[in-house]
């Protein structure tokens, strides 16, 4: 179970990750749609799990290696606006979060 500092800290970094990503979508990541499903801290607020959902391209795949590829700047620019709320700026590790897709496409199926 989350500690309720790990809550806050989740929600944190969801909104903001949320905003980088939709201020540097077309420089960094060359466009596409890019949402912050769900962000989960370690318990020593040392790393983050941030799952992605990213609409908009058919190329999933090659945003999702420019995001990982573009980690360390997405860290600074997060540390840059978190900095004064977290000693430390979590290690980021990106997911897709595939679900979306799947509840669609289970949708799909049973409107058949």
């Amino acid at each position: 179970m989350e500690s309720l500092r790990q809550q806050k800290v989740n929600k944190l970094l969801a909104k903001e990750l949320a905003e980088i990503f939709r201020s540097e979508a077309r420089s960094l990541f060359g466009g596409g749609f890019i949402t912050v499903t769900t962000v989960r801290v370690s318990p020593d607020l040392s790393s983050a799990k941030a799952y992605l959902s990213i609409m908009g391209n058919k190329d999933k795949k090659a945003i999702f290696k420019l995001i990982q590829d573009q980690t360390s700047v997405i860290r600074k620019k997060l540390g840059l606006i978190v900095g004064k709320q977290l000693r430390i700026v979590p290690e980021l590790m990106f997911y897709i979060d595939d679900s979306l897709d799947y509840a669609m496409k289970i949708d799909a199926l049973l409107k058949k």
